[in-house]
């Protein structure tokens, strides 16, 4: 497998163990306290590194405020629906329901940088639905209603999420000397914008909130930060620099296939019958998609 998707299996892999941690804390105190504390936590951590081993390299203003343009949509906005669908639906469902992503990025990378695509592998999209189908069945004979909002949820942090990702691609191709790590530094700045917004009308107690966890339990929204959003997003950037876009939201699949893994682990129990009829639709998407 060529090094720049396996940099992209990595970050999915980090970004699933980060997830299990995200969905924990947002359900104890909510996903829009959760968001700001992983984005500072991987904000301060891209700085130090960048000061210590890479360097800061000269970027045109309007591409940095391109890449903080992309880090208040798709790591702000974005990353809020996309825990409040982990509350909803957990990690593993919401993650499958990006098996969309390929096909917007697809074209999207079709019409602004000339990649080719395959216009037959629209018919993922038939599989795709049959997963939301079989999600709201289940949450319907579960909950008594159809999961619309954990449904919604996810395709709004996944439509915010492709317009973040389509940003820093372009960030990168008209800036070649920055690195994924002065990227990352100002996406994250970006996502903590939001939240300094968020804060004048809506006071969120940030250090208050972090003061009353356990000790065990900062040690734990620290590593995962760390995790799912530092090294992810570190790993995942290095990916974006040169992947084809819709071959490399593909490999998303992997990140699927580990949330759901580390979802029944932490559960300590079986997948549902509906989670596995859905995750053979998945499947099956991605295979039109990938081959």
């Amino acid at each position: 497998m060529n090094q720049v998707y396996l940099f992209a299996v990595g970050a999915n892999l980090c970004f699933a163990l980060g997830s299990q941690v995200y969905t924990l804390f947002s359900r104890k105190v909510g996903a829009a306290w959760m968001n700001l504390f992983k984005a500072f936590v991987a904000f301060v951590l891209f700085g130090i590194t960048i000061t210590l081993i890479g360097g800061w390299n000269s970027v045109q203003p309007m591409y940095i405020g391109l890449l903080i343009l992309s880090g208040f949509i798709g790591l702000g906005i974005g990353d809020v629906f996309l825990l409040r669908s982990f509350t909803e639906m957990g990690p593993g469902r919401t993650l499958m329901l990006f098996g969309f992503q390929p096909l917007i990025l697809g074209t999207i990378g079709y019409v602004i940088f000339n990649q080719q695509v395959d216009f037959e592998k629209f018919w993922a999209i038939t599989f795709f639905i049959l997963c939301i189908l079989t999600f709201s069945i289940e949450a319907f004979r579960r909950d008594r209603h159809w999961q619309v909002k954990g449904i919604l949820m996810a395709f709004g942090g996944m439509l915010l999420d492709a317009t973040g990702i389509i940003f820093t691609r372009l960030s990168f191709d008209n800036n070649p000397e920055l690195t994924p790590l002065e990227g990352n530094f100002y996406r994250c700045f970006g996502g903590i914008l939001v939240f300094i917004i968020w804060n004048m009308f809506k006071p969120m107690n940030f250090s208050g909130t972090f003061k009353k966890l356990t000790k065990k339990e900062k040690w734990l929204a620290i590593g995962g930060s760390i995790l799912g959003t530092y090294l992810s997003l570190g790993l995942y950037l290095m990916a974006l620099q040169k992947a084809h876009l819709a071959s490399l939201s593909g490999i998303a699949i992997t990140g699927t296939i580990f949330s759901s893994a580390f979802e029944c682990i932490i559960d300590r129990k079986w997948p549902s019958k509906y989670l596995i009829i859905a995750f053979v639709f998945f499947l099956l998407g991605m295979r039109i998609l990938i081959f």
